[in-house]
């Protein structure tokens, strides 16, 4: 009885050998975020590339959308 305890913690410990390593796959998107992604699901009024009308998106969205004391009143 002893032996089957034994050889069932023994596969146990051995099992938590066979871990795979796990890297983090990021992406390689080196970049700028308003330069866009090419699709054409866009925003209306952003261009792709504009600098200036992201940042205008991104105030836009931040004043009406993400604002809660906005939404409240």
């Amino acid at each position: 009885m002893r032996k089957i305890i034994y050889a069932a913690v023994l596969a146990s410990g051995l099992s938590a050998c066979g871990d795979r390593p796990q890297a983090l796959e990021t992406s390689t998107r080196d970049s700028a975020a308003y330069t866009g992604t090419g699709k054409a699901f866009v925003n209306p009024g952003w261009k792709q590339g504009d600098k200036a009308s992201w940042e205008s998106q991104l105030k836009a969205r931040e004043q009406y959308g993400q604002n809660d004391y906005t939404r409240m009143q």
